[in-house]
């Protein structure tokens, strides 16, 4: 038959939400800019910006609807989930790459601080107080380390069938997560030195703060496939949701691992600390 199915793929309906998404990321960044330059941009900024990620949430959040349902319908052949495992691949990569920038930043700043200003040859500058790696930050590495390992008892309870086993590891995991952002919240709360006021300052709130964001969408991530978990979506073939989450948990494990050190123990050695 001349329209008949001869291949794996799934051939997607006409969509609306690439469209959507890609105008309020406009409308997101036009947003930002107005916002950070009230001077010589139009006004209301932050309430441009809002409305703009107010449409990515409800893009995101109707798109992968859509392709949940795709799932349930039976389009998600292993042809498809192969690629969809290499989008997701490329994405974590992508995220790498974000990292790398910042990696880059603070080892620039720190291999060379006679090029920065204030000019003293120092970094951190004189004056900063640097905060003990071995205290708060060594307990979210270890934080991080255990939901690295509850996400896997997930993951494993999930391919042997224990559906149990995968809603308490999805549950530990996530608390973990919580945990850890509520420890790095009140150790910003505490910083002997606000944002922005010398290059370390800059640097170190970046590197961890966009670390700390990922942490909060890993959560969220994580939240999603529990509530999936008790509606009985996922199956020991036919995981990749959960897959995915767990993928981007254990990126973020290690790049809290490279940041810990880089960071925390190497970028502030020798360096007076906080409280020491």
């Amino acid at each position: 038959m001349a329209g008949a199915k001869n291949h794996d793929y799934h051939i997607l309906p006409p969509s609306l939400w690439p469209f959507m998404g890609s105008m309020s990321a406009l409308i997101m960044a036009v947003g930002a800019v107005s916002w950070m330059h009230p001077d010589s941009m139009p006004a209301h900024g932050g309430t441009i910006f809002f409305l703009g990620l107010l449409g990515v949430l409800a893009t995101m959040f109707f798109w992968w609807a859509d392709v949940i349902k795709e799932a349930h319908a039976g389009d998600h052949t292993p042809v498809v989930q192969l690629h969809l495992r290499y989008g997701m691949i490329l994405f974590i990569a992508s995220e790498v790459m974000f990292f790398v920038g910042w990696f880059w930043s603070f080892f620039d700043f720190s291999l060379f601080p006679s090029a920065l200003p204030p000019i003293d040859g120092l970094f951190p500058s004189k004056g900063i107080e640097v905060m003990n790696a071995f205290e708060l930050p060594l307990l979210n590495t270890l934080i991080l380390l255990c939901s690295g390992t509850t996400v896997t008892w997930a993951h494993h309870s999930l391919i042997h069938g224990d559906r149990e086993g995968l809603k308490k590891g999805l549950w530990l995991t996530i608390i973990l997560g919580a945990v850890f952002s509520c420890i790095q919240a009140y150790e910003y709360a505490h910083a002997p030195f606000p944002f922005g006021e010398t290059p370390y300052s800059s640097a170190f709130y970046m590197a961890t703060g966009f670390h700390g964001f990922h942490v909060l969408v890993g959560t969220i991530f994580l939240i999603v496939c529990l509530v999936r978990a008790y509606k009985g979506h996922f199956t020991p073939r036919q995981h990749f949701g959960f897959e995915a989450a767990a993928w981007y948990w254990h990126f973020v494990d290690v790049v809290w691992l490279f940041l810990f050190v880089a960071v925390y123990v190497w970028g502030g050695w020798g360096a007076p600390v906080h409280g020491g």
